[in-house]
């Protein structure tokens, strides 16, 4: 397997664990959608008082690049993927752009005992949902809040934003 699959396919499990502990479904989007920039779907059911089924798009890039700073991680976004995440369609589900870092060797991502199994390093997240236009030709820089860990409770947090209506 090509190490650019591994890396989309550990990026998936690390987010599959989450959703699953945070008692939603994860399902990885099928090819149409993929065109359209989105990675995974995350659905809940429908909560009391709440009008809809909740469901979160996701656009999911894996790098072992070092991009973290003090208060932000820094990925270069291709200017298609910058666009679709952008999009404020109100009709739309809300799609986020993730980040999974994860160490420079492949042998160093998992670690994995008779009681424990340790997904290494962490998942940011951030809605660029509205942003303006760039007039970068290929690449933008997206800044994602290092205190935006993508976690079980983060996850809650969102979807019942979404299930209420409100804006992420």
């Amino acid at each position: 397997m090509y190490i650019t699959t591994q890396k989309e396919e550990f990026s998936y499990a690390y987010i599959n664990a989450v959703a699953s502990a945070a008692g939603y479904s994860f399902q990885i989007a099928p090819r149409p959608l993929d065109l359209v920039g989105v990675d995974v779907t995350i659905t809940g059911i429908a909560l009391p008082g709440s009008r809809r089924r909740t469901r979160i798009d996701l656009q999911v890039k894996c790098t072992s690049q070092q991009l973290l700073d003090q208060d932000f991680v820094k990925f270069p976004l291709l200017i298609k993927n910058y666009d679709e995440l952008r999009n404020d369609n109100p009709d739309d589900d809300p799609l986020l752009l993730v980040v999974v870092l994860i160490p420079d060797l492949q042998e160093d991502w998992l670690q994995q005992s008779e009681t424990e199994l340790c997904l290494k390093r962490c998942a940011y997240w951030v809605s660029i949902r509205g942003q303006p236009p760039t007039e970068n030709q290929s690449t933008v820089t997206v800044y994602l809040p290092r205190q935006n860990i993508f976690s079980v409770e983060v996850l809650q947090a969102l979807m019942q934003r979404i299930a209420r209506g409100e804006p992420i």
